[in-house]
């Protein structure tokens, strides 16, 4: 029997030893780490060629020796079978434009000009070198191809008056609304239209006026261009976009196609309005009454391209819309619908009718274009993937890009749940839970509750990385989609309006209830933490609830009051707030986190971007400052040069590290 033991004994290490040895070989799956923040490829923006057989996409990687980022651009073949790289220069390449007859592959870049600000190149397709064929002193933020391949509208911003080296003047503030993030103090610059011609290499200006210019598109027989503008003698203190139509030749007045007293086609959407294949109609997005800024749902609208009556597609949908294609028979209309917890393809009829989802699951497409010959290039996230590029046609999906897939095939990556519970009134709350990989039932786990930012926005089924650090490193993740958050309708979204940190705070807590309530989260040791709005909800809950050991508040604030005219949001306050010396107690009401700081007894972070003009940085020294009197353990962390969102791959990994750091001080046993 003992001889038995020892031989079972030492098969059982032999055996163990081969086992090992062939999860070795086969790659056993590790868990995720922070080295592999930027091991990840970031793919964006498919456009597919006129033929439909090569789409184009760009791929944005890290150098982390010299601390950036660099885009270039890839084509893939339909079928999937071949991928080429199209450029490989140190600087960045992105917004790959196919020419309608297939010749050409246009794009931006600053590289090899001396102003250092974007311009238009042309790769011919057949081969050879890109050639830079712009010269705009502002820079390029934006082109489009005339149907006929001979023309390019493009919208480029006023130059600089100061030469280099030179001294700036004085800032000189005269507008209603004088702070942007990105950009800074704003002054007269302005981005105007322009027709780009081919052959001559000359632009013409379209719309010299003292306006804004934007989302240029073409209509079929190259003669018009729409575009998206707001107007007025004080374009600044009103949010009342339209669709205006103008003769892509100069000397040409400008003809506004809609009068909705609200945003038609707001840029923030980021979507061009769109013309049928016969130039009769233009789609566009029609969005709510100014004072419902971004709480309001954004419908499918057509209107008459030669003007008329707008007529809404999507009026009961309840979801918001974007990115319109007209199908090549013009007899329906593509377009991405957000939902709950997705985003999904879809298509309505142009006469009216039923929207029809083409795409739908737990995903989200961020993006796609539709080919002459109805095949599809879409970009899509999974809670398990990345964003790459995949083929649509009809109703089968492939995978066209297949950047992520090797790191992936290594990582044994956390489960996403979709889990949906009830607020302190009662209301339904949706959102996700994510275990570690491995989790056992019956543990109790540290517990991060995540809150998104907006608070317009939403947690999507989509892959999330720092909701994989952190489950990587024994976390269990909670993200509810508060009250105020969009996917479920415009009276959810606006059930917060002038009312933050209420009910989107119930909701909220009510998702740590709930995994304490399952027995997965353990109640001592609960975290909380979000950026920009998602950082103003932890200040707002960390205010009433002393049960969190450990808060991160990025890009926040609490004194509403102090964000009156000190951040790019005066207009929005105003139309939701009112003024502060008509409204005073709205405003204290509102600021009750900072007013009320001696509550908090949570140790909290806070980081914010040195140069951040949305959520300036003072509204965290503030929240600093508080806790620093009150003797509440507290840390400011600040990163020089950066703006609302950290774009420095260094300051990026630093933000993961210290939020670990954070977490791991108080929360890990």
């Amino acid at each position: 029997m003992r001889k038995f033991r020892k031989l079972a004994l030492v098969c059982g290490v032999v055996f163990a030893l081969v086992s090992f040895n062939l999860r070795v070989q086969a790659g056993e799956k590790r868990l995720l780490n922070l080295d592999d923040q930027f091991a990840f490829h970031k793919v964006s923006d498919p456009q597919i060629s006129s033929d439909g057989n090569w789409i184009a996409y760009t791929v944005e990687n890290v150098d982390l020796k010299n601390n950036t980022k660099n885009n270039d651009i890839y084509m893939t073949s339909w079928d999937g079978s071949r991928t080429l790289r199209m450029t490989t220069s140190k600087d960045s390449e992105y917004f790959p434009r196919f020419s309608p007859d297939g010749k050409y592959l246009a794009f931006l870049s600053s590289r090899q000009y001396s102003g250092g600000s974007n311009q238009i190149w042309l790769l011919n397709l057949v081969g050879g070198e890109a050639e830079r064929i712009s010269d705009f002193k502002g820079g390029v933020s934006d082109f489009v191809w005339s149907p006929d391949s001979k023309r390019l509208a493009v919208v480029a911003e006023d130059p600089d008056d100061m030469t280099e080296n030179q001294t700036p003047p004085p800032i000189v503030i005269d507008r209603f609304q004088f702070k942007e993030d990105g950009t800074g103090y704003l002054g007269k610059k302005r981005d105007h239209l322009y027709v780009f011609d081919l052959a001559t290499r000359k632009a013409d200006i379209l719309t010299p006026d003292s306006f804004n210019e934007y989302l240029p598109a073409w209509s079929p027989d190259s003669k018009r261009i729409a575009f998206v503008t707001k107007r007025g003698a004080d374009f600044d203190r009103h949010n009342n976009w339209d669709v205006y139509v103008i003769e892509a030749k100069p000397g040409i007045k400008a003809r506004q196609l809609t009068t909705f007293e609200g945003p038609d086609n707001d840029p923030s959407w980021d979507s061009r309005p769109v013309w049928s294949p016969d130039g009769k109609l233009i789609a566009y997005l029609q969005g709510g009454q100014q004072k419902l800024i971004e709480y309001a749902v954004y419908h499918l609208a057509v209107i008459p391209a030669d003007g008329g009556t707008p007529r809404l597609l999507t009026p009961t949908l309840d979801r918001n819309v974007v990115k319109p294609h007209f199908t090549a028979d013009g007899a329906s209309i593509l377009f991405l619908l957000e939902d709950d917890r997705v985003v999904n393809l879809a298509k309505v009829p142009v006469a009216g009718g039923k929207v029809e989802r083409l795409l739908a699951g737990q995903r989200t497409v961020s993006a796609f274009d539709l080919g002459h010959d109805g095949k599809i290039a879409l970009l899509s996230s999974t809670p398990q993937e990345p964003n790459e590029v995949f083929g649509l046609e009809g109703t089968q999906i492939h995978p066209l890009s297949h950047q992520n897939q090797d790191l992936l095939a290594k990582l044994k990556l956390a489960k996403t749940e979709e889990i949906s519970f009830k607020s302190q009134d009662g209301t339904q709350i949706h959102g996700f839970i994510v275990k570690p990989p491995n989790f056992q039932v019956g543990k109790k786990y540290p517990t991060l509750l995540q809150i998104h930012g907006g608070p317009v926005g939403q947690y999507r089924n989509q892959f999330m990385f720092d909701w994989q650090i952190f489950a990587a490193h024994g976390y269990v993740v909670i993200a509810a989609n508060p009250r105020g958050s969009s996917g479920r309708g415009e009276a959810f979204s606006k059930a917060i309006y002038a009312d933050w940190g209420n009910k989107d705070a119930q909701d909220v807590l009510a998702a740590v209830n709930y995994v304490v309530a399952q027995g997965i989260a353990d109640p001592s040791r609960l975290g909380i933490g979000g950026w920009s709005y998602g950082g103003i909800l932890t200040n707002y809950t960390i205010a009433q609830d002393k049960r969190f050991k450990a808060a991160v508040s990025g890009g926040s604030a609490s004194n509403i009051l102090a964000g009156y005219g000190t951040d790019a949001y005066v207009r929005d306050y105003e139309q939701e707030l009112g003024v502060p010396w008509k409204h005073l107690d709205t405003w204290l009401h509102l600021s009750f986190p900072f007013l009320h700081a001696d509550r908090i007894v949570t140790p909290t972070l806070f980081l914010c971007g040195e140069q951040d003009a949305e959520v300036p940085l003072l509204n965290s020294e503030q929240m600093y400052q508080a806790l620093r009197s009150l003797e509440v353990d507290t840390q400011l962390i600040i990163y020089p040069g950066q703006f609302h969102t950290i774009s420095k791959p260094s300051y990026m990994r630093d933000q993961l590290e210290r939020y670990l750091a954070w977490y791991g001080k108080y929360l890990r046993k």
